[in-house]
């Protein structure tokens, strides 16, 4: 059973019952007891439907149901980051998602940063509808204290064996998105302090349960304070055992699933409690996966309710278009020059800034393709405003900066822009890879005042742009418009929509 710190579900409850073969005792008086336990990872799921043949949530469903009916010991985790971005969470803030992983529901889910993209008040009203144990040990309330319904660590008892667990946000957040005054300790201290604790306590096997960059993995898989590390964050399908830890991360929206068996033999002798296990994995692609049929219904109820205001063509795209993660991180994207152009025009701005993250579609849109208003709200799904602000050339540079000093990572500060071009060298340390920078066919003057349209996430310090808070704002939140409309109004007034790849940044 979960011990006094996890909430205590039905689901859970189910899967303490004990699986234990007792072998014979030897002549040392030591007993062997063996025990199986199957982990299902997920993480960063947005899409309702997922893409295509794979992924989504009836999909999702599909597997997790068939390892339960199949298997005794089964803990279903999510790693976190589904509130947002998708198409729907603009409307309902994520209420959606709830009710879809409701129907069921994961035994671990640990919030990622995107869970608090709309504000504390809308994470905390989310996580209190959530029908599963939500665990974060690194995260607080403003004044220190733990906030309700969220615990730090669960102890799982599947026959023999007692699983550890411990969860951990993203410590990122204040940069990445809006949790206000919530407060977040550092994802790796944090969890090594915790992981100790929860061996004091006669935890088994400990398995981190984690939203986290990979280098942070890294981090937490060298501390070896972990047998298993289930994470999310990167979107990629990761597995890697050394034969003492596993660390695993299941790509993003269900399109596979991570399943790992695990084997554990428990000895009590004259020397004391012993622990052997041995992990099997199971890479699950879910194109050859039955949707669950009660979560497809629902989904499809969904569905429809936006597809009579968003099925709205707008125009034919007479160039391709590329919103692929690796595209608008990367480097310049024709499509990230169109929404910066927008994002100029509707402000009247001498500059525009955008970060790549925030464009979420993921996508090719071939020559020919007919763009429409749910095509805008995918690629742009956050819900942010165009703001006005007025800064500095040396503002501007800095900017600039703070967006490529992680372009090796693929962070999503990378910048799209318009009415600026600038030199990047991507091998030169971070802060010094910025030349050349260009505003209107003139050198930038570090000294002149400029206006920059950007989004209101921007404007407040996220993705690391803190040297934007200090702005001065001539259009504010209040009175700025979604971004989505403002790029939805210039592809239907400027006729054809054939951005390029122009040189706006150069590479060395």
């Amino acid at each position: 059973m979960i011990r006094n710190q996890g909430v205590l579900t039905a689901r859970v409850a189910a899967i303490v019952v004990a699986l234990a073969a007792i072998a014979p005792m030897g002549a040392s008086g030591a007993r062997a007891e063996t025990t199986s336990v199957t982990f299902v990872l997920v993480n960063d799921i947005y899409e309702m439907s997922g893409r295509g043949e794979r992924g989504g949530f009836a999909r999702l469903a599909g597997v997790v149901r068939h390892e339960r009916a199949n298997r005794e010991n089964v803990i279903y985790v999510h790693a976190g980051d589904t509130l947002s971005p998708s198409l729907f969470s603009g409307f309902d803030q994520g209420a959606h998602i709830i009710e879809l992983t409701n129907i069921e529901p994961p035994d671990i889910f640990v919030p990622g940063n995107h869970e608090f993209d709309f504000g504390p008040d809308v994470f905390r009203a989310r996580m209190a509808e959530a029908e599963f144990p939500v665990l974060a040990a690194n995260l607080r309330d403003a004044g220190g204290a733990v906030i309700e319904g969220i615990e730090a660590t669960a102890l799982i008892d599947a026959g023999p064996a007692r699983i550890g667990i411990v969860g951990l946000t993203a410590d990122d957040s204040p940069v990445k998105s809006s949790p206000g005054n919530l407060r977040f300790s550092p994802t790796v201290a944090t969890g090594v302090t915790v992981a100790e604790d929860l061996r004091a306590s006669g935890a088994d096997l400990v398995v981190a349960v984690v939203h986290a960059s990979r280098a942070q993995d890294q981090e937490l898989f060298g501390s070896r304070a972990f047998d298993i590390i289930l994470s999310g964050d990167d979107h990629d399908l990761m597995l890697f055992y050394d034969g003492r830890t596993v660390m695993a991360e299941s790509k993003q929206d269900a399109e596979f699933v991570t399943v790992i068996d695990v084997a554990v033999e428990i000895t009590e002798g004259d020397r004391g409690r012993e622990v052997e296990w041995w992990p099997n994995f199971r890479i699950i692609d879910t194109a050859g996966v039955t949707p669950d049929p009660e979560v497809a219904s629902r989904v499809a109820d969904f569905e429809s309710e936006l597809s009579a205001e968003l099925d709205v063509t707008l125009r034919t795209v007479a160039a391709g278009l590329d919103s692929r993660r690796a595209t608008v991180r990367g480097g310049e994207a024709a499509i990230g020059n169109l929404i910066a152009d927008a994002m100029r025009s509707a402000v009247g701005a001498d500059i525009a800034i955008t970060n790549g993250g925030g464009i979420r579609g993921n996508r090719i849109y071939d020559p020919g393709t007919a763009i429409s208003r749910r095509d805008i709200l995918t690629e742009l799904p956050f819900g942010n405003k165009t703001l006005l602000l007025e800064v500095s050339g040396a503002v501007l540079a800095d900017a600039l900066e703070n967006g490529v000093s992680e372009i090796e990572n693929g962070a999503g500060r990378f910048p799209q822009i318009s009415g600026i071009t600038f030199t990047l060298d991507p091998g030169a340390a971070p802060g010094q890879r910025v030349s050349e920078i260009m505003v209107g066919g003139a050198a930038l003057d570090r000294a002149r005042t400029y206006t920059l349209a950007t989004n209101d996430f921007m404007a407040r310090g996220g993705d690391g742009y803190g040297m934007l808070r200090s702005a001065k704002v001539l259009l504010g939140v209040l009175d700025g418009k979604l971004m989505a409309n403002d790029v939805m109004a210039y592809i239907r007034n400027n006729g054809e929509i054939a951005p390029a790849v122009e040189g706006r940044i150069k590479v060395k």
